[in-house]
């Protein structure tokens, strides 16, 4: 029989798993992540954790003695040092393919609301500045046969793209390399400054880290709209700032932060923001199969198995 900590507090079903299995479960309960040197004293006598997004799972985790297994209920795994994994030979599992059509559907919320400027319409009607119905007021622009340029093709930009078929929109692709299908450009600038839309779906890593950065976003048409539900650090946060505030483009609509859980003030004042806090797969159902699958992953590690979803 193993030990398995989970690390912070699950949504209501989500130990199901790992419940029904023989092994011991270590639940912390946390409403949050620990401290790095916490965490470590908590699994300094565990075979396995199912951990977050939000916990950072370093080499003082990773070099815990009996460790054999860390799974994250998340598809991104910056948050895991995975050279320190493999350096102690630590498996590393994750939850890839369930959440695509939540996140999908969430970037295609944040298109439309920035594009038809949504979230000021409200903000007018909450404060009791909406006096009735005009012709000029609140005006946007259609997603309707926008051009929207998609940087990443990974699942989740592939959902992405066939629901915006449903829009006539015409859909264009960035990846480092070439995918032979129509639309692909090689050039992100290029792209940039083609589109309505330019939506982000890459992992963070060192190479993505503010790609959309201040040359990319002076390409951008001043109509256009900037829309991230990958990774925050992906997009630099002051250059978009400065964007926003010049006009430089229209607007963006974002449910990642370079910072999180931190939010700049200026981010939060800064003009045609649609802001959502981190929430692209928050639907009961994919949560529900995340927790699900990163558990299945750790079992099957635990049993000598080598799961689809083993990452490293």
């Amino acid at each position: 029989m193993a030990r398995i900590l989970v690390t912070q507090r699950l949504i209501d079903g989500g130990l199901a798993r790992l419940g029904s299995s023989d092994h011991e479960i270590v639940a912390l309960e946390q409403p949050g992540p620990l401290p790095t040197a916490a965490l470590a004293r908590a699994a300094s006598d565990v075979d396995g954790i199912l951990c977050l997004l939000s916990d950072r799972i370093d080499q003082q985790i990773l070099s815990l003695p009996r460790l054999s297994v860390v799974a994250n209920v998340a598809v991104g795994i910056d948050n895991i040092d995975l050279a320190a994994a493999r350096a102690h030979n630590v498996a590393v599992v994750n939850t890839p393919g369930v959440l695509d059509a939540s996140t999908a559907d969430l970037a295609i919320l944040l298109m439309l609301a920035a594009r038809r400027r949504s979230s000021e319409a409200e903000a007018d009607l909450r404060a009791g500045r909406w006096t009735g119905w005009s012709l000029g007021d609140h005006l946007g622009d259609d997603l309707s046969g926008a051009t929207v340029g998609l940087v990443g093709r990974g699942r989740i930009g592939q959902a992405v793209e066939r629901r915006l078929r449903g829009f006539d929109a015409t859909v264009l692709h960035h990846t480092r390399h070439d995918t032979g299908l129509e639309g692909w450009h090689g050039s992100l600038h290029e792209l940039a400054a083609e589109v309505d839309v330019l939506s982000v779906h890459v992992p963070l890593t060192v190479e993505t880290r503010a790609l959309i950065d201040r040359s990319v976003l002076a390409v951008m048409r001043p109509s256009a709209v900037l829309v991230n539900t990958a990774r925050g650090p992906v997009v630099e946060e002051a250059a978009l700032i400065d964007a926003l505030t010049s006009g430089t483009i229209a607007a963006a609509g974002l449910d990642v932060f370079e910072r999180e859980p931190e939010v700049s003030a200026a981010l939060l004042a800064a003009p045609g923001t649609v802001l959502l806090p981190h929430v692209g797969s928050a639907t009961t159902a994919t949560r529900l199969a995340m927790c699900d699958l990163a558990s299945k992953g750790l079992l099957a590690i635990l049993d000598g198995e080598l799961p689809e979803n083993v990452v490293s």
